[in-house]
């Protein structure tokens, strides 16, 4: 929502565990801090970041900003508001100024649709301040190469209305092909438009013409331009064709240069990379998906095109692995990027005219965001089995850690072993993962055992932190999660393999993965449980509907009726292109609706966890598996999250939600 044993390439990765350290704990989960969008100052001597807090009397979370010295002499925030949150720090150009995204200050605080605006913070002291006369909500922006103008990326505002004196709600008018998102709900047909905005005079001006939603702001290194990414055409939702777009700064308002023309995505702003401009100003590089019928399953490359306009060069054909995060050097020869490969997250680069890729670093790292200065230096995130993201420098070609908010965290608990598997599944293809056993298991005792499937399905697991199976761990279970078809990291052949076939290969590939940790003499084979969030919680559902050796199951915000999720999720492009329209296509949708359709196959005791206002696999999915379920007197049991989307956020359920999960395990495995 989305036998060739290879025993000898099983890498065990054993964590040291300090003096007196301690089982990980649910409470853990909420002291787990989050590190996200790293950004080094020019001169790179300092680097931002936002860090994600829980303040648990209160049930909320926050995010603050950040500052951390490259020299590592430590870190200190610079925004402290209580009960408000802040993203997207950047430098301005001469270093004396963070500008941030907050709401905070928003006239109405319990409006559900607060406007975000754009703040500048002075480093050299003083309080934060708005950027002023902007109508509607900031929710990108960029600074020009002399730090005078911004290129903002504003979304419309609503439009003032007489407030009724009954305070009658109004109709909601649909009349767009996308018409829900998840965090959202119902969409209007207000856009996201590109806007200069000047800092002296306050003045601000739309860039470009007509009405459509535009992303990803980039100035090029004259500022005389603004890169920019949109699908300007009618009823865009219909297509992938997003385009690298070009509007002049002394132009206002007039329509822009289209750049690229690929059909596919060219730099889809969903997948969080943003085109970079060469030194001189000539070139751009980005991320340009793969075949466009293959949606998700597709493989990301890098390309070039001219500033000029034109086809676009993709530089990493051959790699067939996933790319993000583009970055030229400073002479322009290269381009680094981060290349998501089995299991790990690696810094690599290639020649701005094709050639070789050739790792910069790699290792058992998760490299991500990383963000360079105008004297190279290399700031990014970082993650490790070891402990949780932190922010790091990349220094001479070493990693140098330049943050400790996790450290305490990691030093007091006692971690166990994880080991990397590879192992044969049904039909011969090699799969790959890793299996997580408690400290201080011998070999010899066998455990109750945790299947983890993960969501998407286009995603993977890797060497980062993972809190959940910690938790598991210290709780006797040994863990198992392994990247099945449709997983990323191993190709586009391997994700696609699930195109339109869902609950079919990739449950052969779990299946094969508990076959293995039971041959290994790790799993106890009459204490196996299962269980996945989204696409790991419908997995989960076709597992179950397939085998019947799972003693209890937890699915996680799932669909098993397929065809009633048309119309009524917000994935209605992609169940288009991958499973067609219903009314045509309809032995398709049966064929992957089989956990509903046939639930009678379904003897485990499952039970259906669910976000109350969730659009991307909206709740009446829960309830029609647990109705089946509850209709043929199988053990199950329906949670819903009030006022949650797909995504459980409030700290109260998050920590209410890995307990029940255990909870249900427990009473039917120990």
């Amino acid at each position: 929502m989305r036998q060739l044993l290879l025993a000898a390439s099983m890498l065990a990765i054993a964590v040291p565990s300090a003096s007196f350290a301690r089982p990980a704990e649910i409470a853990d989960l909420l002291r787990e801090k989050s590190l996200s969008a790293p950004d080094i100052s020019p001169d790179g001597t300092q680097v931002v970041y936002t860090v994600s807090e829980t303040n648990v009397e209160k049930d909320e979370t926050a995010r603050h900003v950040w500052i951390a010295r490259w020299d590592g002499s430590g870190a200190r925030q610079l925004t402290h508001r209580a009960g408000e949150s802040e993203s997207n720090p950047r430098f301005s150009p001469d270093g004396r100024t963070i500008a941030f995204i907050s709401s905070r200050d928003a006239k109405d605080k319990d409006a559900e649709d607060k406007p975000d605006r754009l703040w500048f913070l002075p480093l050299a002291g003083g309080e934060a301040y708005p950027i002023k006369d902007v109508e509607g909500s900031v929710t990108d922006f960029a600074f020009s190469p002399d730090g005078q103008k911004l290129a903002l990326i504003v979304h419309d505002p609503k439009p003032k209305k007489e407030k009724d004196k009954n305070d009658r709600p109004e109709p909601i008018v649909i009349d767009r092909y996308l018409f829900k998102r998840d965090g959202t709900g119902y969409l209007d047909n207000r856009r996201e438009r590109l806007w200069l905005y000047d800092i002296a005079s306050g003045k601000a001006e739309r860039l470009t013409d007509g009405d459509f939603d535009e992303a990803m702001p980039v100035f090029s290194p004259d500022g005389t331009r603004v890169a920019f990414v949109s699908r300007r055409m009618e009823d865009a939702e219909r297509s992938p064709d997003h385009n690298i777009y070009l509007a002049r700064t002394d132009r206002p308002g007039q329509a822009p240069q289209q750049v690229t023309r690929y059909e596919g995505a060219d730099n889809d702003p969903g997948f969080g990379s943003y085109p970079a401009w060469s030194p001189d100003g000539r070139q751009i590089a980005y991320i340009r998906s793969g075949d466009p019928d293959l949606i998700w399953y597709a493989v990301n490359d890098l390309a070039v095109v001219p500033a000029t306009g034109g086809d676009g060069e993709v530089l990493t054909q051959a790699l067939d692995r996933n790319v993000s995060n583009p970055t030229w050097s400073a002479d322009g020869s290269s381009i680094s990027f981060i290349v998501e490969d089995n299991g790990v997250q690696r810094l690599a680069s290639v020649g701005a005219s094709g050639g070789a890729v050739n790792d910069v670093k790699s290792g058992e790292w998760v490299l991500a965001d990383p963000s360079v200065s105008d004297n190279g230096r290399v700031a990014m995130r970082v993650g490790h089995l070891g402990a949780p993201d932190e922010i790091y420098a990349l220094d001479s070609g070493e990693l140098r850690g330049l943050t400790t908010h996790n450290a305490d965290l990691a030093a007091e608990l006692d971690l166990g072993t994880v080991q990397r598997i590879s192992f044969a599944s049904k039909d011969g293809t090699e799969v790959r993962g890793f299996l997580k056993t408690p400290h201080g298991w011998r070999k010899g005792k066998r455990l109750p055992t945790m299947l983890m499937i993960h969501g998407g399905p286009t995603s993977q697991y890797d060497v980062g932190f993972n809190m959940m199976s910690e938790i598991m761990a210290a709780r006797g279970y040994a863990v198992v999660y392994v990247n099945p078809r449709g997983s990323t990291g191993r190709g586009q052949d391997f994700a696609a393999a699930i195109d339109a076939a869902w609950g079919s290969v990739d449950v052969e590939d779990v299946l094969a993965a508990v076959d293995h940790v039971v041959e290994m003499g790790v799993a106890d084979p009459d204490r196996l449980v299962i269980g996945g969030w989204s696409y790991g919680g419908m997995l989960t559902n076709y597992t179950i509907a397939s085998d019947t050796r799972f003693k209890a199951a937890v699915s996680g915000a799932s669909i098993s009726n397929i065809i009633a999720g048309y119309g009524t999720d917000h994935y209605i492009y992609e169940y288009d292109v991958e499973l067609g329209h219903p009314w045509e296509n309809r032995e398709t949708w049966d064929r992957i609706s089989y956990p509903f359709y046939e639930n009678q196959r379904i003897v485990t005791p499952t039970l259906f966890m669910v976000g109350g206002e969730d659009v991307n696999v909206p709740t009446w999915a829960s309830e029609q598996m647990y109705q089946a379920l509850r209709s043929r007197g199988i053990e199950t049991r329906l949670v819903v999250y009030p006022g949650e989307a797909h995504g459980i956020d409030r700290p109260s359920f998050i920590v209410d939600r890995m307990e029940r999960w255990l909870e249900w395990y427990d009473e039917r495995v120990k």
